[in-house]
């Protein structure tokens, strides 16, 4: 019977055996692919949009850290359920797995409808506190009306991928995100620019194709999630303690939420600090923000993946597994942010002429890729050790980093040094909080992993 249980057990929670390594790869691998599916969607919108005017390509760069910001609450939502899934599963307890699958569902599509309908009420207001100029409010406007009453779609889908990610389904979460981004692709040439006889909505046109992407993603993941161990079953959630589960789905996703967003957030502010030199300014550090979303997009992927194979080895108290999963993890940064960056630092010319013809634009956009790139190795290290950190419990401690990487560090050197070094204060500013910020992470990551807490040591000797 007790070999039956630990059989069960390791079925559900596919990761706690094994080569460290291994897993690390085949978490990632497919990773890579959704998340590079998303990004490619901000990049062909910025193109597309380019092909409008200026004032277009500014106002997508205006909309594009908010966006961002807002997508990143979904990403919290979704690192929420696949921490207390996969711990829950490590632990070998399914039926709570099962309950907090189905809560989290719920939680992203409550919060997904509060938060889009105080966007649709804030959105003028929160534009023009980011300085945007009157003859590109407008502009942000179209994009933003339908973007905002389509917005619970996408916390949906979220949520529907981190109980696939909780349960280490690393393909069916690449098929959702790449089944999303394909409907996207086809329907931006044709919503934004016009096709086939099809006239084109312009701005607005990039926020239908999103929309329609959000609806087939979640057609996919509630197909996919069907076809796993935790399928859709709300009934699971009524003799769950559900304040219980809800408060442990909330710790986590809560301040994993803030964390995801807080980057974004800071660009917003550095945005609304370029606005005072000019349209182009702002162009080029959107054009160059999309390029650089893409081109960290395996850190993104391994920052991912990483929170189910520390999760599942935490909760079945293999610490040392979760530790060398975290090192591996590091190291793979430091190589990938370096190469990235001489890449983009080579090719920085060439890449700025894919948004734009316009001599400031392509000198702006061209000046940020030669600074921003080689803070790569620190924001993977960063992103990286934050999943790890809300895989196990301890969202307040990435909050906390992520907090003080933007207030005490990008937005300060911004702020103080424009004076003197204009735009480039800007660029040098998110470089030193991309480095710091990965240092610190580095140092946090060894005390809290390295470091169990006392009644974790006093349950394995209980337990023995």
């Amino acid at each position: 019977m007790v070999k039956d249980i630990a059989e069960q057990k390791d079925k559900r929670a596919k990761l706690v055996g094994g080569s460290i390594a291994g897993h690390l790869v085949k978490q990632t691998t497919p990773a890579v692919v959704g998340v590079a599916a998303i990004m490619s969607v901000g990049v062909i919108d910025a193109y597309f949009i380019g092909q409008l005017g200026a004032s277009e390509l500014a106002a997508i760069s205006f909309i594009f850290p908010v966006t961002t910001a807002l997508q990143s609450l979904g990403v919290g939502v979704m690192v929420g359920i696949n921490s207390v899934v996969s711990r829950a599963l490590g632990e070998g307890d399914e039926e709570r797995a099962l309950a907090r699958a189905n809560l989290g569902l719920m939680l992203g599509l409550a919060a997904g409808i509060a938060l889009g309908l105080l966007l649709f009420a804030l959105r003028q207001p929160l534009f023009q506190l980011m300085q945007a100029d009157a003859d590109v409010l407008p502009l942000i406007d179209q994009y933003m009306r339908p973007y905002a009453l389509g917005f619970v779609l996408m916390m949906t889908m979220m949520g529907a991928n981190g109980v696939l990610r909780g349960q280490g389904a690393a393909k069916s979460n690449t098929a959702v995100l790449v089944t999303y981004s394909i409907v996207n692709w086809i329907l931006d040439p044709l919503l934004i620019t016009g096709a086939f006889g099809i006239e084109g909505f312009g701005v607005a046109g990039a926020a239908y194709a999103t929309i329609g992407g959000w609806l087939v993603g979640i057609v996919m993941a509630f197909w996919l999630i069907q076809r796993h161990d935790l399928p859709l079953r709300p009934s699971a959630v009524r003799n769950c303690r559900i304040g219980v589960q809800l408060k442990a789905l909330t710790r986590v996703a809560g301040p994993a939420a803030f964390t995801n967003s807080i980057n974004p957030a800071g660009l917003a502010i550095l945005t609304s600090l370029l606005a005072t030199e000019g349209t182009a300014a702002v162009a080029g550090f959107g054009a160059g923000g999309r390029l650089q979303s893409f081109a960290v997009v395996p850190l993104l992927a391994l920052s991912g993946s990483i929170g189910a194979i520390v999760g599942q080895n935490w909760g079945a108290r293999q610490y040392d597994r979760s530790r060398r999963a975290l090192v591996q993890a590091g190291l793979f940064c430091l190589a990938y942010g370096f190469a990235a960056a001489v890449l983009l630092y080579s090719l920085r010319g060439w890449f700025a002429e894919l948004f734009s013809d316009e001599a400031q634009t392509l000198e702006a956009t061209s000046a940020y890729l030669a600074i921003s790139v080689w803070g790569y190795a620190g924001y993977g290290v960063l992103i990286v050790v934050n999943g790890a950190l809300n895989a196990i419990d301890r969202a307040s401690h990435a909050l906390a980093l992520s907090l003080a990487r933007v207030l005490l560090v990008m937005v300060p050197i911004a702020w103080l040094a424009r004076a003197t070094w204009g735009t480039q204060a800007v660029y040098f500013a998110e470089l030193a909080a991309n480095l710091l910020g990965g240092l610190a992470a580095a140092a946090i990551a060894w005390w809290v992993l390295w470091k169990v807490p006392d009644d974790e040591r006093a349950g394995d000797n209980r337990q023995a």
